[in-house]
C-alpha cells in the first residue's frame, strides 16, 4: 500500500486532481488482481489518499505458464507485499489522468506545486538505502528508510532490501506521480511484463521533465528497460539530446542577459562583490558552484591570495568552455591550483567538501522549487562549507530595463526571479535551517524605489 498526503490550501481538491472520490471505496479491476482506492482523512487542510493493491498470486502463477513457470519462484515470491512495477501499472491505469496533467474541474492546479508526503509500506531496493537516496533526493525529496531486517529472531543476519519509505517533496501532482511511475520499479530493478520499444517512449515521456538532467540517468535507464543493449542505448541517446540541447541555446540566452546589464556593468559588479565578500571571509580555498564558462574562476585566479578554486557544473560543455577561458591544458601550474568537476548541484557529493567558501552566482534562479531544496541540502546541510555567498536578480528592478517587457525574465532559463523581501525570507529561512547567519549586499547603484539590480546573501556558519 502506499499513501499521498498533501497539506496544501485546500487540501480537499487533491479528490479532484486524482479524479477519486473521498466518500467511497473504489475497486478496479487489473489484469494481476484488485486495486483499492479510499481516503483515511479529508478535510480542507489535510487530505490523504491511499491505494492497496491485492496482488491475485493464483493470477501471477497462471501468467508464467509455459514460459519457466515450473520454477518454484513462480508460486513463492515477494510480489503480492511489496511495491513494485505492478504499482507503476496501477498508477498509471487508476490514476491516468492525474498521472497525464489533466484536471477539467480544477485546471488551475494541475501545475500547481504542493506539499507532498509520500509512504510506501515495503519498497524493495536492490542496493539499499544509498541508490534509494542516489534517485530521489536530487529531484528534491527529503528521504526517510525504515530498514526490515532479513528475520528478527537472527539480527546477526543483517537488514534486507525493504525498507518504509517515507517521501517529502513540493512539486505538481503530475511530477510526483511520475516520478514513482518511473522509480519504484527501478529500484525494485525488476518488472513483471515485457519490455519491448514501448517501455522506451513511456520513459522518455514520463521523465521528459526530470530524467535527461538527472545525474543517475544511465542507472535509471538501465534498470528501467531491464539492461537491453538496444533499448539502453536508444533512450540514452534520446535523453543526451535532450540534455545537451539546452547548450545550444544557452550562450545565446547568456549573451543576451549580460546586454541586457551592460549599461550598469552589472557582471563586472557583481563578480567584484563576489571576489570581496570572499575575502572578507577570509576563504582560501572555493568552490565556484554552477561555474558556467569560469568567468568569476578566471578573476579569483589571479589573485594570488586564492589557494585552491575548484568550478563545477552541469554542463559539460559549459565545462570545456570555462577549461579554455583559463588555459589549464596550456599551463600545468594552473591545473594544481584550478579543478573543473562535471555534476549536478542537486546531488550530494563528497567532492564538495572541506572547502572554506562556496558561491552560487546566478544561479538559484534556474532551479524549479523541488531541486531548490534538494541544493540547499547538497551546500548548507552536506557540504557545509564556513561561507556561502549567493547571488540573483532582483525582480523589481526589472523594471528599469528598458528593453525588457513587463512581467518577463531576464533569462528565459530564469524560473524565478525574486523582489527583496522574497529574496530576504528565503536566506533567513535558510540559515536558521542550517545553522548560518546571514547579511545582504547590494550589488549595482540601488534604484531609491526599485533596490538595487541584483541583491547578494552571504551567509556565514554558527560556531558552537
Amino acid at each position: 500500500m502506499f499513501t499521498i498526503t498533501t497539506t496544501a490550501h485546500q487540501a480537499e481538491d487533491l479528490s479532484f486532481l486524482l479524479h477519486k472520490h473521498p466518500a467511497r471505496v473504489q475497486v478496479f479491476e487489473l489484469k494481476f488482481g484488485k486495486v483499492h482506492i479510499f481516503y483515511p482523512e479529508v478535510n480542507e487542510t489535510r487530505c490523504t489518499a491511499a491505494m492497496l493493491l491485492e496482488v491475485d498470486p493464483i493470477a501471477l502463477a497462471r501468467r508464467h505458464r509455459g514460459g519457466g513457470g515450473g520454477t518454484l519462484g513462480t508460486y513463492v515470491n515477494d510480489r503480492p507485499y511489496v511495491a513494485s512495477s505492478f504499482l507503476s501499472v496501477a498508477i498509471s491505469q487508476v490514476f491516468g489522468t492525474a498521472l497525464a496533467g489533466h484536471c477539467k474541474d480544477l485546471p488551475d492546479r494541475v501545475d500547481e506545486a504542493m506539499p507532498f508526503e509520500v509512504n510506501i509500506a515495503v519498497l524493495p531496493c536492490r542496493g539499499g538505502e544509498t541508490v534509494l537516496r542516489r534517485l530521489f533526493e536530487p529531484l528534491g525529496y527529503q528521504v526517510e528508510a525504515t530498514p526490515y531486517a532479513l528475520d528478527n529472531q537472527f539480527p546477526q543476519w543483517g537488514a534486507s532490501r525493504y525498507f518504509t519509505v517515507n517521501l517529502r517533496i513540493t512539486c505538481s501532482l503530475q511530477l510526483l506521480l511520475s516520478h514513482l511511475y518511473v522509480l519504484v520499479p527501478v529500484l525494485d530493478d525488476e518488472k513483471h511484463y515485457y519490455v519491448g520499444e514501448d517501455e522506451v517512449r513511456k520513459l522518455l515521456r514520463r521523465g521528459e521533465r526530470w530524467l535527461p538532467s538527472h545525474p543517475e540517468r544511465d542507472l535509471i535507464t538501465e534498470r528501467y528497460l531491464k539492461y537491453q543493449r538496444s533499448l539502453v542505448r536508444e533512450a540514452l541517446a534520446r535523453l543526451q539530446e535532450d540534455a545537451v540541447a539546452p547548450d545550444a541555446t544557452a550562450e545565446r540566452y547568456a549573451a543576451a542577459e549580460e546586454a541586457l546589464e551592460a549599461p550598469v556593468r552589472l557582471n563586472a559588479l557583481r563578480l567584484e562583490a563576489v571576489l570581496e565578500a570572499l575575502k572578507q571571509c577570509s576563504a582560501r580555498r572555493v568552490l565556484d558552484l554552477g561555474c558556467g564558462e569560469g568567468k568569476l574562476l578566471v578573476m579569483l585566479m589571479k589573485d594570488a591570495y586564492f589557494e585552491r578554486l575548484v568550478g563545477m557544473d552541469v554542463s559539460a560543455q559549459a565545462l570545456e568552455n570555462a577549461a579554455k577561458r583559463l588555459r589549464l591544458d596550456s599551463h600545468p601550474i594552473r591545473r594544481e591550483r584550478v579543478s573543473l568537476l562535471h555534476g549536478a548541484l542537486t546531488y550530494r557529493d563528497d567532492r564538495l567538501y572541506g572547502y572554506d567558501a562556496a558561491t552560487l552566482v546566478e544561479v538559484i534562479e534556474h532551479l524549479d522549487a523541488p531541486r531548490l531544496r534538494a541544493l540547499e541540502r547538497v551546500v548548507f546541510e552536506y557540504a557545509r562549507p564556513g561561507c556561502v555567498i549567493v547571488t540573483t536578480p532582483n525582480r523589481e528592478y526589472n523594471a528599469r530595463f528598458e528593453s525588457l517587457p513587463a512581467g518577463n525574465f531576464r533569462h528565459p532559463d530564469h524560473r524565478f526571479e525574486w523582489g527583496r523581501s522574497e529574496f530576504r525570507t528565503w536566506a533567513e529561512y535558510v540559515a536558521t535551517q542550517f545553522g548560518y547567519a546571514v547579511r545582504f549586499v547590494p550589488i549595482g547603484e540601488a534604484d531609491e524605489a526599485l533596490g538595487p539590480p541584483t541583491q547578494m546573501a552571504v551567509f556565514e556558519q554558527l560556531h558552537d
